[in-house]
């Protein structure tokens, strides 16, 4: 058995440490949510140019804000663990585990109704795809600010459209028989045959296909943070005991 002086400094040298990467995950949190909050050229930028779409989708380019709420507090109670276990401060450390267990607790809700919402997604998407296609031949090379966002969606992400090159065909754009170049992987002068022999992929798939591929990583990242904060709370609440006896 270690002796009591050296136990208690293992346990504030892991109570540190679950803080310190805690503080560093909400860091990592809150710079995606400022990315996407920023950017505005993002393909979530073009769902504020969507018509009559439903509420869940509209709702959609707010997600960086959450991202920013939580990312912050996270940084917060990682910096008052670490500060509660260098200082010794019961208060510090009974706070510190009040907040991080509310906080897993809201993740937790958010994680269930998400999975409650999955099923739903065929039919938004379904919808997505109206209002994208409809909105490309009404806007698309007369609204400046739409144009420009599917232009850096298209020129970011290597695709043409929201499924392919015909989903210019109709818009203000093609009426003299040209399409973006990004339809014709970058040819300048790209008309329906270059479009159709370069077969650049939709935006739409090139998402999908972005996230299937960086889906384990997500879910990895979100379940070591969500390990983090058990193990954060555990660690706090066994320094706290030690500190009052």
């Amino acid at each position: 058995m270690c002796c009591k002086g050296c136990c208690r400094g293992l346990l504030k040298a892991v109570m540190f440490s679950f803080n310190f990467l805690v503080c560093l995950a909400g860091f990592v949190v809150l710079g995606v949510g400022v990315w996407l909050v920023v950017d505005s050229e993002s393909l979530f930028g073009i769902l504020e140019h969507l018509e009559a779409a439903p509420p869940e989708i509209s709702q959609l380019v707010y997600i960086g804000y959450p991202l920013v709420g939580v990312g912050t507090v996270l940084v917060i109670i990682g910096f008052l663990g670490c500060c509660g276990v260098i200082m010794e401060s019961k208060c510090m450390l009974l706070t510190f585990f009040i907040i991080m267990l509310l906080l897993f607790l809201v993740e937790l809700v958010v994680a269930i109704i998400a999975g409650l919402f999955l099923p739903l997604t065929g039919s938004l998407f379904a919808q997505i795809e109206d209002n994208a296609v409809q909105g490309i031949k009404t806007n698309y090379g007369v609204n400046d600010a739409f144009t420009a966002t599917w232009d850096n969606t298209m020129t970011n992400l290597r695709c043409c459209g929201y499924n392919n090159y015909t989903d210019f065909d109709g818009s203000p754009f093609s009426m003299n028989g040209t399409y973006p170049s990004q339809c014709c992987a970058g040819v300048e002068l790209c008309n329906e045959d270059v479009a159709a022999l370069s077969d650049v992929r939709g935006c739409f798939p090139a998402l999908v296909t972005f996230i299937e591929d960086n889906a384990v990583i997500f879910g990895a990242v979100a379940l070591g943070v969500a390990v983090l904060e058990i193990a954060a709370m555990i660690a706090s609440m066994i320094v706290y005991k030690g500190i009052r006896n």
